[in-house]
């Protein structure tokens, strides 16, 4: 923890954050989202469910109404409640606190963004090749590494945008690849299964052992509620530290974590 810390406080850190960092806010979950397709296309949703896995429920969505279009408009509704108070989020402020140089997310939604905004805390959104020119020195990039809902095609949210992402060659993907080299990163808010968190890892881990620096490769962590050996020894193979709690509450274990970092940066 004290090692992280330090790293954070001399900016060698950047985050990654996942679902989790904005599950705590009370956003839907994709059950709800796969609910809402179900309905709109007349289908019962557990029935529907039983029919594919989450991208290719979208990409049938997607076929039948010729576009993401509609679905981004009711995921950015339902995502941006005026009953969501971003004030009110320990583990968005603490983000923000941090002071990381570099945040990714997966996550579609402007929480982070309007956490910044809240807080006072100045930043550059990055969601396409156009906005990496207007990088600036000690000014945070919040990259959203799948999408952005100002923008439909940068959205993955079907089959086909996945099978895209997985071709890890897009300008994000270079910039990742690049920012990776001189920084370590801190994973949270993801589950171990997801199948994005891991193929993230594994990517990263091959370039590293593509390189002949692998030995002052920058050290990862993520952290995670439980403790788990299989998963720990796994992270271990890809050059990632694992970092636990022994609270089952996900959002309350984020929030001690990150706020015992801020009391040790």
């Amino acid at each position: 923890m004290e090692k992280l810390a330090a790293a954070i406080k001399n900016g060698d850190i950047m985050l990654f954050a996942g679902a989790g960092v904005s599950m705590n806010l009370g956003l839907p979950s994709s059950e709800t989202l796969i609910n809402h397709v179900a309905k709109e296309l007349d289908y019962d949703p557990d029935v529907y469910r039983t029919l594919g896995d989450f991208y290719a429920l979208a990409e049938y969505y997607r076929i039948k109404k010729g576009s993401v279009g509609p679905l981004r408009s009711w995921m950015d509704q339902q995502w941006h409640s005026s009953n969501v108070k971003i004030e009110n989020s320990k583990i968005h402020q603490l983000i923000c606190s941090l002071q990381f140089p570099i945040i990714y997310t997966t996550n579609y939604d402007r929480w982070l963004e309007r956490a910044f905004d809240c807080h006072g805390k100045d930043y550059l959104k990055i969601a396409s090749v156009a906005d990496l020119t207007k990088i600036k020195d000690n000014q945070t990039q919040i990259v959203k590494f799948h999408g952005d809902f100002d923008d439909d095609n940068s959205i993955v949210l079907t089959q086909t945008s996945y099978f895209e992402r997985l071709e890890f060659e897009t300008p994000l993907d270079i910039k990742l690849r690049s920012d990776v080299l001189g920084k370590g990163v801190l994973f949270i808010g993801y589950s171990l299964s997801d199948i994005n968190l891991r193929f993230i890892f594994y990517k990263l881990s091959k370039m590293w052992q593509s390189t002949s620096l692998s030995d002052v490769r920058p050290r990862s962590y993520i952290f995670y509620p439980q403790p788990n050996v299989v998963q720990e020894a796994i992270f271990k193979e890809w050059g990632i530290k694992m970092i636990t709690s022994e609270k089952d509450n996900l959002a309350e274990a984020l929030e001690e974590f990150l706020t015992k970092l801020l009391g040790n940066s």
